[in-house]
């Protein structure tokens, strides 16, 4: 009790951290073809004994073994994988840990503490600590395109570290680390409405059925003039190109175009389009609004299901 008393103020926030989710943080060993199997790191978040980790660190498999840190160790099923998102849900097939607390990313500022807790190269209950370097930063999803909104830290990771938690100062899981990106540079999941939607159709259905729109966008100013008309709006969603043959063609949709709103609701990042687009929207008409050549355009496009590649 003295010697934690005796440690600075940020000390004893990361080893408080450390000190709750140590547990709750599994080391994930799934095999793979031959005799290789991937390293990885999984989060307990259900008393009955779910596990959130990396789609990339089960890939194709169905299941494996997850190892805790009071040396206890189970097999495990994978319930569902999504690329897109890069996240997957396992169920252990014994007793877990108590789970973590799951936070909430969209909260999080740029320079606050997180620490991460994962099992870099099967080290188990490896700690390190940072703060978060930047947000709605995009990562790549090989063929499948990008993970939006992502989270960047420089909280060290390194390979076995995937699937691990990224929590803030209260030890809440604000989001699950998915790959290193460079020398002292990290990237996690964010755990926010959109994850919490998409472990939820993993659960309930092993998969996550997206609407698709076949657009390209960014974020892009809104033109001074316009803005008291448009309640302030300052930003809306570039359209940087169409897909041939996809639902916004259809619709009449074209690069240039500046996406005020979708459905009813304003959009101004890619995250906020990524919300209207699950299963409810596909085969539905969807009301889009946009800025074209100094006026409002209005068009109703019909999203189709996404097919994986």
């Amino acid at each position: 009790m003295e010697e934690k008393e005796s440690l600075d103020a940020y000390s004893q926030l990361v080893a408080g951290v450390a000190e709750q989710l140590t547990p709750k943080v599994a080391s994930l060993r799934v095999p793979r073809r031959g005799s290789a199997e991937s390293l990885g790191s999984g989060v307990v978040f259900t008393t009955d004994g779910f596990l959130l980790t990396n789609a990339h660190v089960v890939g194709q498999a169905t299941g494996g073994t997850a190892a805790f840190w009071d040396g206890t160790s189970v097999p495990f099923l994978v319930v569902g994988a999504d690329p897109l998102s890069d996240l997957a849900v396992l169920r252990a097939s014994g007793d877990t840990p108590a789970p973590a607390v799951l936070g909430e990313a969209d909260h999080l500022v740029v320079g606050q503490l997180v620490v991460a807790v994962g099992n870099p190269l099967g080290l188990a209950g490896s700690v390190t600590a940072g703060v978060v370097s930047a947000l709605g930063r995009s990562l790549p999803a090989g063929q499948h395109g990008l993970i939006e909104d992502v989270i960047q830290t420089d909280a060290a990771l390194n390979p076995g570290n995937s699937g691990g938690a990224l929590a803030d100062a209260r030890a809440r899981v604000v989001g699950i680390n998915t790959a290193v990106a460079g020398v002292g540079l990290g990237l996690a999941v964010p755990v926010n409405d959109t994850t919490r939607r998409i472990v939820s159709a993993l659960m309930r259905e092993g998969r996550v059925r997206r609407a698709y729109l076949g657009l390209v966008v960014a974020p892009a100013p809104v033109a001074p003039a316009w803005r008291p008309r448009l309640g302030g709006r300052a930003t809306g969603l570039r359209v940087a190109s169409v897909v041939a043959g996809g639902p916004a063609e259809r619709a009449g949709l074209r690069a240039g175009d500046l996406l005020l709103t979708a459905g009813g609701h304003a959009v101004a990042t890619a995250q906020d389009l990524q919300r209207l687009m699950f299963a409810e929207s596909i085969g539905r008409p969807l009301a889009i609004t946009v800025m074209r050549n100094g006026a409002l355009v209005d068009v109703i496009a019909e999203p189709s299901e996404l097919v994986a590649a």
